[in-house]
């Protein structure tokens, strides 16, 4: 971070959408709903193809979910960064999701030279003012930074 400036969104939410799909190699199924210095919210419909018996959301939709909002929420701050890689993730499963649009809030944590942690919450939202108050996951993701060769341009810390 340059201390006379401080964090700096550096990919809004369509530069994020078009280098996401660019390094996917196709379009993604989702809102990206806002980008700012708190983070990043995207918003995604759930299918039937990710449901499990008894009208639920898998976990791996949800882990899926986590750790690609999170890269969002990383590369808003340090930029276009195919090489930063997920090195953990640790979900933490607080409620039965239902099958209606999943939120996810990624909000990073900690940006440092070599390692980035960022903390996302996950909501099952059919529209009522409470979903948005209690998440069905919570997840902490680490990323290792070791591969971009030169520290972020954003870094917030030191290792």
């Amino acid at each position: 971070m340059n201390p006379t400036t401080g964090p700096q969104i550096l990919m809004d939410a369509l530069a994020l959408d078009e280098f996401m799909a660019q390094a996917f190699g196709q379009p993604l199924n989702w809102t990206i709903e806002r980008v700012d210095l708190d983070g990043v919210r995207v918003r995604q419909p759930t299918t039937l193809a990710q449901s499990r018996p008894g009208g639920t959301l898998s976990g791996p939709a949800l882990m899926a979910m986590a750790d690609g909002v999170a890269y969002m929420a990383l590369l808003s701050r340090i930029g276009p960064a195919a090489l930063a890689v997920t090195s953990n993730l640790n979900i933490n499963f607080l409620r039965r999701p239902r099958l209606v649009d999943l939120v996810t809030e990624a909000r990073p944590i900690k940006i440092g030279r070599n390692l980035a942690v960022i903390e996302v919450s996950l909501f099952s939202d059919a529209g009522n003012p409470d979903d948005l108050r209690t998440p069905v996951a919570h997840a902490t993701v680490t990323y290792s930074l070791t591969l971009l060769g030169t520290p972020p341009s954003s870094t917030e810390a030191t290792e």
